[in-house]
């Protein structure tokens, strides 16, 4: 089966095409403009392809609800020219094909529990901390949506005593992606985070908000895999230090095999950064199959 995968960034578009066993055939990457720009340029290059389904991963947030009026848009976006776009309606109508639709986060988790580290699994978590900070979450076999998609990189945490930095998101300083985001480490520091390389003190405070967060999760969702993405995360100094500090912040409390093997249940993603695409592929593969169940 010839199916398209849209990985919808704030900065860039990755576009591929692939089949569903997760292989990716060919993949370019389109500048994010405005859509009068940039969509026609990607309904070329899949319309070039001949696939016969398409998935899409977007940024948000998104309406991930089939029953609602505004189902496959991008709604509250700050990027102001994106705002209330029916970006999986224009591919839809345009492509005459089955199209799957979710979060890139979504995209990303749904990627690894398909084709990557989390298989098997029925509860995983996956976690980008880039410019901005999301989560997709697996959860008894299906994505979760629920009122509307989670936004966890917003859940509020504790500023540690030693941080005077006030937090970097406009709505609630002391959230997660407020103070833990790749825009909240340079400003706090004065540099990016991949020229802080070597600063101690840089990654011991990010692991601490992170941890903060994950002990959070693990405590309401129970994850059986946690996996951690997005450009921050290349810093790979920092999962032991992540790891160090949920099993401080959880105190003993949660005795399973995880926190007895914390080395692989809080992981780096497996897929060198194709979960996303990877995911995608997916989602195009369960729309051409619902569609077909519908026929």
């Amino acid at each position: 089966m010839k199916l398209g995968a849209l990985e919808a960034g704030g900065t860039k578009m990755v576009c591929a095409v692939g089949d569903e066993t997760g292989k990716i055939l060919e993949q370019i990457s389109i500048p994010t403009e405005t859509p009068e720009i940039t969509v026609p340029k990607m309904i070329a290059y899949f319309r070039k392809a001949g696939i016969e389904g398409l998935g899409i991963g977007c940024f948000g947030p998104i309406d991930p609800d089939p029953a609602s009026e505004t189902y496959g848009y991008i709604t509250s976006t700050p990027k102001l020219a994106w705002q209330n776009y029916n970006i999986a309606g224009a591919f839809r109508e345009a492509l005459c094909c089955p199209v799957g639709f979710d979060t890139d986060v979504n995209g990303s988790v749904l990627g690894e529990v398909t084709f990557g580290q989390a298989k098997g699994k029925n509860c995983v978590i996956y976690v980008t901390i880039g410019t901005g900070v999301g989560a997709g979450v697996y959860i008894e076999g299906r994505l979760l949506h629920g009122m509307l998609h989670p936004e966890a990189g917003h859940v509020l945490i504790q500023k540690r005593s030693d941080d005077p930095y006030g937090g970097k998101c406009p709505y609630h300083k002391n959230c997660l992606e407020g103070l833990a985001a790749g825009p909240a480490i340079e400003a706090r520091w004065g540099q990016k985070a991949v020229d802080l390389k070597d600063r101690e003190e840089v990654w011991d405070l990010e692991a601490w908000y992170i941890a903060q967060a994950l002990s959070g999760y693990i405590l309401t969702l129970s994850p059986q895999m946690i996996i951690l993405g997005g450009g921050v995360m290349h810093q790979e100094q920092l999962f032991p230090k992540i790891r160090t500090y949920v099993k401080e912040m959880l105190n003993g409390y949660i005795k399973t095999s995880q926190m007895d093997h914390m080395e692989s249940y809080i992981v780096p993603a497996s897929l060198k950064d194709d979960q996303g695409i990877m995911g995608a592929l997916e989602l195009g593969r369960r729309a051409v199959a619902e569609s077909r169940n519908q026929a």
